[in-house]
């Protein structure tokens, strides 16, 4: 491919879904968006919100689409049925509190050219202040995720450790089971394979659960050659009603693929382990 053909080349569509959206987050968001291989960028606004479709407005490419509060995956799909439809090549789903240099989608997108057997990648996921944000993990078992959320000592323990693959060393490309929805990379060729997000997830778990999905027939990369900041809220630790949706949800998840007997999550944690092992051999 020469380089008037890469300059030409819209086969990339992205996808923020809002809900009462601070306008200068959303604005930030846009404004990484600049790479020239963005066809379409879908806001899906579940809350309706004026400001957010006059910011929409502002930007090229953007497309505003009001919605009821159907969900976060319910409302990405809207996009993702678009982008099977209009023959995208890739589909990157983007959470607003999100922002990185114009160039990190460009660099993501040559990787994913590079490496067609690659179905979902995400990057490194900072904070504000530059540290970590620990959003690669294992597939979760119910101690995982509630344990996390009800027992104290539990975030000092080595099975949260372990669950968080702090051990694994950040700086190598890891393939794994299971990444966060603030930034999802995906092949639409692989999302007509496994299905889209599931929307009997209103939130949460959709994206364990995609990245499950796609994990079994494609590669799901963790990426570290670029770096995204993501202003990671935690709404369920501050929201009795997130909290109460974060719970209903889960169980969802774990009634769909299994409590504690899941011997597909066994045997994809033990290669994810495994693979983190060898990188210290």
């Amino acid at each position: 491919m020469n380089n008037k053909e890469v300059e030409t080349r819209h086969d990339t569509v992205v996808s923020i879904v809002c809900y009462n959206t601070p306008d200068d987050e959303l604005r930030m968001c846009l404004s990484s968006l600049v790479s020239d291989r963005i066809a379409a960028i879908y806001v899906i606004d579940n809350s309706k919100s004026s400001s957010t479709k006059k910011i929409t407005e502002k930007f090229t490419k953007t497309i505003y689409i009001p919605n009821g509060n159907t969900g976060f995956g319910a409302a990405h799909n809207i996009a993702l049925r678009n982008s099977i439809q209009s023959f995208a090549t890739y589909h990157l789903v983007l959470n607003s509190d999100v922002r990185f240099s114009p160039d990190i989608l460009d660099k993501a997108l040559e990787y994913m050219d590079s490496s067609p057997e690659t179905g979902a990648l995400q990057p490194e996921i900072l904070n504000n202040d530059g540290s970590r944000q620990y959003t690669v993990r294992l597939l979760p078992s119910p101690l995982d995720v509630f344990g996390r959320r009800f027992i104290p000592a539990f975030h000092k323990s080595c099975r949260n450790r372990r669950y968080l693959l702090m051990e694994a060393d950040r700086k190598q490309i890891l393939e794994i089971n299971y990444m966060q929805g603030s930034f999802m990379l995906l092949r639409t060729a692989a999302l007509k394979e496994t299905g889209l997000f599931d929307e009997r997830f209103f939130m949460y778990p959709e994206d364990i659960d995609l990245t499950r999905r796609i994990s079994k027939k494609w590669k799901c990369i963790y990426w570290p050659a670029v770096s995204i900041i993501h202003t990671h809220r935690k709404g369920s630790y501050h929201s009795w009603r997130l909290l109460r949706i974060h719970i209903v949800n889960m169980i969802r998840y774990f009634n769909k693929w299994g409590w504690f007997f899941d011997d597909e999550r066994h045997r994809a944690n033990r290669s994810v382990l495994k693979a983190v092992s060898e990188q210290h051999q």
